[in-house]
């Protein structure tokens, strides 16, 4: 495939990313540091600029960030404080036998690190985020926390309509902040500009997925996750940047094989951790780490008088597997299969936080389904404070070496 086959048969260069060029290795720099700010910093100073500016913060997995920008908000992800923060009080708030991601955010809230917050969005995962919205309203951070139920019925009159009244409450509680008026023309606008950021996304993992030694896995990591904490105006500058970046001839090809990397989609494994498995002999074509940033396949209608049901509609009808969402007519074992056939990957690894009942309950879903379907795979827990990584690193390139030694045979007769 030829340089230039993905920017001429899907978009071409904006003139805004050709005039702001930065050297690739400042930029990778850069959104290391969005992406690792705990103290969110670009969040701050862009609300500093205009005196009717919010910024709103969301907890993993998804939550629809057009409708934020449209009401004159950022949307700005939480991901807890990873191995970065260290956890004083979050444990008096929880037990021992959960997943760490509440313990670090609350100590992020505790610590004042989202004082310059105006509200909260806690999209529904789970009973722990759940009861994590609750200590928010107990402690009365921000302007207000709201706990969004997204729709398990997937009718679009039924689950549809539901999804359309929780964006409506939403925008209630911004104008009752800065007074912002949403208009359908705000929504569409907003609409684009998340379609591009998701179009630029995957023309990346399109591109890794054939070249993946041309941008390593920590480095895509930052990228995706800085677009958490930036205006998506200057995140889509920068995806457009990296895509002219990896679209040549670049790196060198080594020994190691394609995975895709499945249950890693809330609580965040440390940067640590990713390196580590392509450094014992994976290529990560695809994962699920900043899942909420490619939950929508495909576009979003950007021309429609009621936006927000085009948004709805969206996720009822394009939206990706996840482990919060129980759709019964389209079962997410064979849905992740497709990936992995997309994808050309030999394997999958299954990196779920410790105690999260999500992932882990799915897990013998997707293991039973592989099992039958001839796809590799291994398993291992993690959380997001630990960065000792020798055990796993060790499962991670037998799982690699079994596959090159193996990769013949069918998968049935390594597993037996």
């Amino acid at each position: 495939m030829g340089k230039g086959h993905f920017y001429t048969t899907r978009s071409t260069l904006s003139q805004e990313a050709v005039t702001s060029m930065k050297d690739i290795d400042t930029l990778l720099q850069d959104c290391k540091e969005h992406a690792f700010d705990l103290h969110f910093s670009r969040a701050k100073e862009w609300k500093a600029e205009k005196p009717d500016r919010v910024v709103v913060g969301y907890l993993p997995i998804y939550f629809p960030r057009e409708i934020i920008h449209a009401a004159g908000g950022l949307p700005v992800g939480i991901f807890g404080g990873g191995d970065q923060k260290q956890i004083v009080k979050g444990d008096a708030y929880y037990q021992s036998y959960i997943c760490h991601i509440p313990r670090s955010v609350i100590e992020l809230a505790l610590d004042k690190h989202l004082e310059h917050f105006d509200g909260f969005i806690f999209p529904s995962i789970c009973d722990v985020i759940r009861n994590l919205s609750g200590i928010f309203k107990q402690k009365k951070i921000g302007k207000f926390v709201k706990y969004m139920d997204f729709p398990q019925n997937f009718l679009p009159e039924i689950g549809g309509v539901f999804y359309q009244q929780e964006m409506q409450h939403i925008l209630q509680y911004i104008k009752a902040v800065n007074g912002r008026e949403v208009t359908p023309e705000r929504l569409n606008q907003a609409i684009r500009l998340y379609n591009r950021n998701r179009e630029l996304i995957e023309i990346i993992y399109d591109i890794r997925q054939q070249y993946p030694w041309r941008l390593r896995i920590e480095d895509l990591y930052h990228v995706l996750r800085a677009g958490t904490a930036i205006p998506v105006e200057e995140h889509n500058a920068i995806l457009e940047q990296v895509c002219t970046y990896i679209q040549q001839d670049i790196g060198t090809p080594q020994d190691k094989v394609k995975v895709v990397v499945s249950g890693a989609f809330c609580e965040q494994p440390s940067l640590g951790l990713i390196k580590a498995i392509e450094e014992a002999g994976c290529y990560v074509v695809d994962d699920d780490y900043m899942l909420g940033s490619r939950m929508i396949l495909g576009d979003i209608d950007d021309s429609t008088d009621n936006p927000l049901e085009a948004i709805a509609n969206a996720y009822i009808r394009q939206s990706q597997y996840s482990s919060s969402i129980f759709d019964i007519d389209n079962p997410k074992e064979y849905r992740l299969a497709k990936i992995v056939e997309k994808r050309d990957a030999a394997g999958v690894i299954f990196a779920s936080a410790s105690f999260c009942d999500p992932s882990l309950l799915d897990a013998p879903i997707f293991q039973n389904a592989f099992n039958k379907l001839g796809i590799r795979y291994i398993a291992f827990q993690f959380s997001e404070n630990i960065n000792q990584f020798k055990v796993i690193k060790e499962q991670v390139g037998a799982f690699s070496d079994s596959i090159k030694l193996w990769e013949d045979e069918p998968a049935e007769a390594i597993y037996s």
